[in-house]
């Protein structure tokens, strides 16, 4: 019994059978870190590209494209459309578009829901977890447009894409059904033609 206590033989791998679950927390630990920075950086990429497609092909807020300010708005032809008579727009995934908070729209609301899937078909094309439901189209006052514009749309409005409720989980979490959300991300850019059905 004296020999079997004295007997240190085994010693090293007790030790490294207490240290080894410390050092493989530490390094999942480590490969979430980068794998939390890529889910993020893939994220704001297909906000970036969402915002591109959004100014480049066919309005969500469809009515705003054929909506003369100066025919149904009451403003002057060639004076720049003001905030009280486009206040904003936001669309996503659920039903038509609705008004900024505050303002009053007398132009219609409809989404045209092919460009909407569209967008987020584009998206997902970078992030393939990106549904619908987490995306969301603000057509934003700029300042930029006139009443009755020939050309186009009477409003230039910067369009935001906004990107919400993407969860993230590390590989330790998946063990115990752990989760959290990674950061809301948006990405705005001012609009250019609003026609089409592709953008690079």
């Amino acid at each position: 019994m004296r020999n079997f206590w004295k007997d240190t033989v085994a010693g090293p791998a007790a030790e490294f059978a207490l240290v080894l679950p410390i050092v493989l927390l530490f390094l999942f630990g480590i490969i979430d870190v980068g794998r939390y920075m890529w889910e993020v950086n893939r994220t704001e990429k297909a906000t970036q590209t969402g915002a591109r497609w959004a100014v480049a092909t066919d309005v969500i807020a469809q009515d705003l494209v054929d909506y003369s300010f100066a025919v149904d708005g009451g403003i002057l032809q060639g004076e720049p459309v003001p905030e009280t008579a486009f206040p904003g727009v936001i669309c996503s995934d659920s039903g038509d578009c609705q008004c900024a908070d505050g303002g009053t729209c007398d132009f219609g609301l409809t989404r045209n829901a092919d460009a909407f899937d569209a967008l987020v078909d584009r998206m997902d094309d970078i992030k393939p977890d990106i549904d619908g439901d987490k995306v969301t189209v603000n057509y934003a006052y700029s300042g930029l447009g006139f009443a009755g514009d020939p050309n186009g749309m009477d409003v230039a409005p910067q369009v935001t894409v906004s990107v919400s409720n993407l969860e993230f989980t590390p590989l330790i979490g998946a063990m115990f059904d752990i989760s959290f959300n990674l950061p809301d991300l948006s990405y705005s850019l001012t609009m250019e033609d609003g026609a089409g059905d592709w953008s690079n």
